[in-house]
């Protein structure tokens, strides 16, 4: 059975130099009152419990904080045992492969560059979905550019500094519009729990194409399925258009 998540399949973040505790009884039935009441259902509370959620997960190498309920917002998972914390001073984004000009870098210089603002629903592959949700950042395809993509090129590959995902899409996928190197998400910056501070954002697919923890974007010579296509799910993730499922599209 496949599980549950919003980009990473399994997107547990994880403290890299402790394995912690996992979440205690009271946090769980705490949690799980919380869901059955539906106070989620308002924006501030749902934010409230999804940074509660993202607080247990740090401290739970059992991946259980999976299990609890969010009022259809967004759940935590991981692939990796853990997934190191990035910020402003130590993060990289490197772009090299079949370009001419490969290029790194920092937050500051992902920041300089023209943002774009996209406003989709988030649709899972496991069904559920947060709808209206703002993102922002630089279009891939400005770093595309920048790097100056060969002839020969007609896929990219992303990777993320997890150390375990990765996702890939044709070169034409990776143009569009409405693919993002994102930094900004629901108009704050994006935090460690959301992938940050800086990930992929694929707007018109199922939320798995969204990589967390971006730090490389690869040219290549063909696709090269990602970590859950290797395991059975659509390499071309269209929602509604994909996976078996119909829901609405995103875009």
């Amino acid at each position: 059975m496949k599980p549950e998540h919003p980009s990473h399949g399994r997107d547990v973040p994880g403290d890299p130099d402790a394995r912690g505790a996992p979440v205690g009884r009271r946090v769980l039935l705490g949690t799980l009152g919380l869901g059955a009441l539906g106070l989620a259902a308002a924006p501030s509370l749902q934010r409230g419990l999804e940074s509660l959620l993202a607080g247990a997960a740090d401290r739970d190498p059992t991946g259980l904080t999976g299990l609890l309920p969010n009022g259809g917002g967004f759940r935590y998972y991981s692939v990796a045992a853990s997934v190191p914390r990035k910020d402003a001073r130590s993060y990289r984004l490197t772009v090299d492969g079949l370009v001419d000009r490969p290029a790194s870098y920092t937050l500051a210089d992902l920041k300089a560059l023209p943002q774009t603002r996209l406003v989709r629903d988030v649709q899972c592959v496991t069904g559920w979905r947060v709808p209206g949700t703002p993102f922002e950042g630089v279009r891939l395809s400005r770093l595309l550019d920048a790097a100056g993509v060969r002839p020969t090129a007609r896929a990219v590959r992303f990777t993320c500094f997890d150390g375990t995902y990765s996702e890939s899409l044709t070169l034409d996928q990776a143009r569009r519009a409405d693919v993002l190197v994102a930094l900004r998400m629901r108009d704050e910056d994006i935090g460690h729990g959301h992938g940050g501070p800086a990930r992929l954002y694929v707007a018109p697919m199922y939320f798995y194409k969204s990589a967390k923890w971006l730090s490389g974007i690869t040219v290549t010579d063909e696709v090269e399925p990602g970590y859950w296509e290797l395991r059975g799910y659509d390499v071309d993730a269209w929602v509604g258009r994909s996976n078996g499922r119909d829901d609405a599209p995103t875009s």
